[in-house]
């Protein structure tokens, strides 16, 4: 979970931390992978979760940083996010875990809007790490095994003062395109993609469900009337 605070509106948007980002290299997803929804059905959970964890906070007698300070303080963390070990926990196949705790006001708002926060945890994590294990599961092929060797070969020349573990994300692109590693996952991806989606139907129709839900939630609690419209990426996404 993370451990420093942020300003008010990135602390709620970081409901579910611990989700592994990946780095400029040959394999990194797409950036966005998270399932396609509504900006505007986004702000309404964002509002809908800093309105709960606000009320949850002031319970306690406590009150979110703003944008220009900033506190460690010990409670102030402890009521945010939680205390001792993460009660959720998922493993991927990737081999990344993802934890979360269950108590804490940013648990709180989750269970609020979604019902079972469990169920939503696991959900909202496969779903958004489908892209990941699809393109973990393209290594295997052999032009994509060709591809990788020669974008290897490319990103071995790096520009005077880099870190040699850090691959600089331009010559990562560079070396992407150079070596024929983005066409090979271009050209793999949408089978991979529909496979692992196929596989996973049931957690991606337990997303859209619990989804929908918080937004009706969050309708009521804000007074807001959305059109609730999701849509999971096809070809074109998770």
């Amino acid at each position: 979970m993370l451990r420093r605070l942020a300003p008010a509106a990135t602390a709620v948007a970081l409901l579910l931390t611990g989700c592994t980002t990946p780095g400029p290299g040959p394999d990194a997803p797409a950036r966005n992978s998270a399932p396609v929804t509504d900006p505007a059905e986004d702000d309404l959970l964002k509002t809908a979760q800093l309105t709960l964890v606000t009320r949850c906070l002031a319970r306690q007698g406590l009150a979110l940083p703003t944008r220009t300070h900033s506190t460690e303080d010990p409670r102030l963390q402890s009521a945010l996010f939680g205390t001792g070990p993460s009660e959720l926990s998922l493993t991927l196949p990737t081999g990344a875990t993802v934890t979360a705790h269950t108590d804490g006001c940013l648990a709180d708002a989750l269970h609020t809007l979604y019902g079972d926060q469990r169920r939503w945890f696991h959900a909202q994590v496969t779903v958004n790490n489908l892209r990941a294990l699809a393109a973990d599961r393209m290594k295997t092929d052999p032009a994509h095994r060709a591809a990788m060797a020669r974008w290897t070969d490319c990103a071995a020349t790096r520009p005077r003062g880099t870190l040699p573990d850090r691959v600089p994300p331009a010559v990562a692109d560079r070396c992407a395109v150079q070596s024929g590693l983005m066409d090979v996952r271009a050209r793999l991806e949408p089978a991979e993609l529909a496979r692992v989606r196929a596989e996973r139907r049931d957690q991606l129709t337990t997303y859209q469900q619990l989804r929908t839900r918080a937004l009706r939630r969050a309708s009521a609690l804000t007074g807001a009337q959305p059109a609730i419209t999701i849509q999971p990426k096809g070809t074109e996404g998770t």
